[in-house]
């Protein structure tokens, strides 16, 4: 009798102890487990009762799965990491909300604001932009582009511009149909022009640092200035036509 008293005993004793096992090992999965190293992030943490949804509880659970998700980016949306063909790049990147156009209008902004002797009726011309740390006779893509977007942006001013580079014909070819060129034969001599936009490129750390004014033509003095930083990801969005590149965009040379 007293046998069958201590199986019984140890039988309930041994139950106890895996029934309070049990409850420490469950309490210890629903519990987060807290990393001693503040950068360094557990998953377990995260990980919750089925169906619950512990990011709306922990906000550094959404962050989380946003830095270690590929194809997230920062704010959570997904990347489809937009390619860029460049010819002898592969240029990736996200798709572009802002382009060249859109730091000239800042700067015409800035022209304009500090604009003296100029009006309505007074004829501007519009020349590339040189590169700065050049003999001011060489320019690429990029001066070409700011030179065309400034046509429109003085244009929306209501400042006179005068395209010299226009010829008197309209030439028909294979290629196309064109009254534009850089062949100064084919341009009048003289062009009626009182002031003339022109400007600089100096390669910067982040981009080009453009640096534009308004010259008079007889005078020579600066009656509007401005400057902006144009990032290297909008200047390798241009892309070139041929093969001739230098860091993405083509070289010209004055001549």
């Amino acid at each position: 009798m007293n046998r069958i008293l201590s199986l019984c005993a140890g039988s309930l004793l041994l139950s106890g102890c895996a029934s309070w096992f049990g409850a420490q090992e469950s309490a210890q999965q629903t519990e987060p487990m807290v990393s001693d190293d503040p950068h360094k992030v557990n998953i377990r943490q995260y990980q919750g009762p089925k169906g619950a949804d512990r990011s709306e509880r922990d906000p550094s659970a959404a962050l989380y799965v946003r830095q270690n998700q590929p194809g997230v980016d920062a704010f959570g949306a997904i990347s489809g990491g937009t390619n860029y063909a460049n010819r002898g790049a592969l240029y990736q990147s996200k798709p572009l909300v802002k382009h060249v156009g859109a730091y000239v209008q800042n700067m015409a902004q800035d022209l304009i604001s500090n604009m003296e002797y100029l009006s309505d009726k007074t004829p501007v011309g519009i020349t590339h932009f040189a590169l700065l740390d050049s003999d001011l006779q060489q320019t690429n893509l990029l001066g070409y582009q700011l030179a065309e977007s400034f046509i429109h942006e003085l244009h929306k001013f209501r400042i006179p511009v005068v395209d010299y580079k226009s010829t008197e014909y309209i030439r028909v070819t294979e290629q196309g149909d064109f009254i534009l060129s850089r062949d100064y034969l084919e341009l009048k001599e003289k062009a009626p022009l009182e002031y003339v936009l022109t400007g600089t490129l100096a390669k910067h750390q982040g981009g080009y640092l453009v640096n534009a004014r308004i010259l008079g033509m007889e005078s020579k003095a600066v009656v509007a200035s401005a400057q902006s930083l144009i990032p290297f990801y909008v200047v390798e969005a241009l892309l070139p036509s041929d093969q001739q590149l230098t860091d993405g965009v083509k070289l010209r040379q004055g001549e």
